[in-house]
């Protein structure tokens, strides 16, 4: 009987996790090899063409070396004929600035902070890149960079 009652139990835990996933549409991410990202590195995605639209979020994995409170960064949307169609620089709170506790989620010295970026993802963009702004040559720290695309009605999660 327990081992029917744990079956159901982790049946139930796998569904509940996996729910939570299916509104995604893309997800990757790009670690960095010296949890640094160097002014030079330009990291870029290419995630599937939708017609329908998609919520575009950025996912940073940062540790407790990183020496400042903020991020800014810049994005570049670029289309299939390689235009760029959009550019703006955003700003990342990585750090609370009175508390000094990381915003990201996480254990230990490594967290992930998740924000959405301010432009809906259409058809026309094909590639997704991601520049640091913080005039600053080697930037330590920044663990990973993600992209993700969440269906509009499921940004929620």
């Amino acid at each position: 009987m327990n081992n029917k009652l744990l079956l159901f139990f982790l049946t139930m835990l796998i569904t509940g996790l996996a729910s939570c996933d299916g509104g995604r549409l893309f997800e990757e991410y790009q670690g960095m090899e010296t949890k640094s990202w160097l002014v030079s590195d330009t990291v870029s995605f290419y995630p599937p063409p939708t017609s329908s639209g998609a919520v575009p979020m950025i996912s940073i994995k940062y540790n407790t070396d990183y020496p400042y409170r903020n991020l800014y960064l810049k994005y570049i949307l670029t289309d299939s004929s390689e235009n760029f169609s959009e550019t703006q620089l955003i700003n990342i709170r990585l750090f609370d600035s009175k508390t000094g506790k990381p915003t990201g989620k996480g254990y230990g010295s490594s967290y992930t902070r998740i924000d959405t970026l301010p432009f809906q993802m259409r058809g026309d963009y094909s590639k997704v890149q991601f520049i640091q702004y913080m005039r600053i040559d080697r930037l330590e720290g920044i663990e990973a960079i993600g992209f993700r695309q969440n269906k509009l009605e499921a940004s929620a999660h």
